[in-house]
């Protein structure tokens, strides 16, 4: 990672949380996107229990800053969707599709963010679970925590975790990747049918870089929106303001708070139409990107030569950020933030087809190669990045 990233207080590979929850237990599973154990909720040796704890990372600053240079709360409305769907994806490539409990987590600093913004959160993450309930994914908000924790919060962060449980034999294992299989990549931008308009991919990894590499030094008026211990150097370093129209009449905020999409709904048709058989593996592409595949293989070579078109906020990033176009790849998802890795070219083609009918667009991105190591090599525009464990 560069040294400006490092700079900022993040990782993308997060080493330092891998080696602090390496001895916790693992479930019944190693290597899935959510921790699974035995049926404690029904105590059936055929069901499973599963559980993810995720959030909206520092999203919700940009959502903060857009607020107090314009005075619109509405784009919270996306900050709750966004910590509902980075649980409920990672359960999706498990295998869970249905019947889930929800609970959020919100802390804020009461004395920057009012009631009205903590309601446009709360509703929008019921909105987003309505318009699921309609697909019917099935999911039960309970409510959860709100604290005014002003002395640990300088804004506001949005955090939630979620509970399902599911047969066992419906399990779908990220470890069994293997050479011979190839890779559908879904989309994650674009015009989805159950979204409200276009979509610029952004989801909820990457927002400090963003933030810092594209926003002027007209954002350091809101010291509560930096970290104190960052140099200086490093921080809005960029050109722009939110307001700047950049895209199709859309502001840069409009395009960085895109919410997270679930696809959640295309993967509930998949597994109705063609099987959980098809599938080997999933992989929800969100901390580590394209590498984040890593973490589930010990061996093997994963080719991505085929990458679908990079929307413009990505290339938008790297253009006035400069950044090296591998770190780009191992910080954003780039355009494709889901992958099916199955065997079978003619399934992979009807997925293809679902995807689309979503408004999702979806490719065949790569195959997987026989190595002795772990390795992800991304191919893009002549160039070559390969990523190792």
């Amino acid at each position: 990672m560069s040294d400006l990233y490092l700079k900022r207080g993040v990782s993308a590979k997060k080493e330092d949380v891998h080696k602090a929850i390496a001895n916790l237990s693992q479930g019944v599973y190693k290597n899935l996107f959510c921790k699974v154990f035995p049926d404690t909720l029904g105590g059936s040796d055929d069901y499973v229990n599963l559980m993810s704890s995720d959030g909206s990372g520092t999203k919700s600053i940009i959502a903060y800053l857009y607020w107090k240079e314009t005075g619109d709360t509405s784009l919270f409305r996306g900050i709750g969707q966004d910590a509902l769907v980075m649980n409920l994806d990672d359960m999706a490539c498990v295998g869970a599709i249905d019947k889930f409990l929800f609970t959020s987590i919100i802390n804020r600093n009461k004395n920057r963010i009012p009631g009205a913004i903590i309601k446009e959160i709360i509703d929008g993450t019921q909105e987003y679970i309505d318009k699921l309930n309609d697909y019917g994914i099935e999911i039960i908000y309970t409510g959860g925590e709100t604290a005014d924790v002003g002395d640990v919060v300088r804004t506001v962060s949005v955090d939630a975790s979620m509970v399902a449980r599911m047969k066992k034999s419906d399990i779908i294992q990220t470890g069994n990747i293997k050479p011979g299989q190839i890779i559908v990549g879904l989309a994650s931008y674009g015009n989805c049918i159950y979204e409200n308009g276009y979509n610029a991919g952004m989801g909820s990894n990457g927002l400090t870089s963003a933030r810092h590499d594209l926003l002027s030094a007209h954002y350091k008026q809101y010291s509560e929106s930096i970290e104190e211990l960052v140099d200086p150097s490093v921080q809005y370093i960029g050109k722009n303001k939110l307001t700047d129209i950049v895209y199709n009449d859309l502001t840069l905020g409009k395009l960085i708070l895109s919410p997270t999409m679930s696809y959640t709904p295309i993967l509930k048709r998949i597994f109705e139409e063609l099987g959980r058989d098809q599938l080997a593996s999933i992989v929800h592409c969100t901390g580590g990107a394209a590498s984040k595949v890593l973490h589930f293989i010990d061996k093997g070579r994963i080719v991505k030569d085929n990458y679908l078109p990079i929307p413009f906020l990505f290339n938008f990033i790297q253009d006035q950020s400069q950044t090296d176009w591998k770190e780009m790849f191992q910080v954003f998802n780039m355009g494709t933030r889901l992958e099916i890795y199955l065997e079978n070219e003619t399934i992979a083609q009807e997925m293809i087809s679902i995807s689309k009918l979503f408004g999702v667009d979806a490719q065949i991105m790569g195959q997987v190669e026989e190595s002795n190591i772990a390795e992800v090599i991304v191919k893009h525009s002549n160039s070559e990045y390969i990523y190792r464990k």
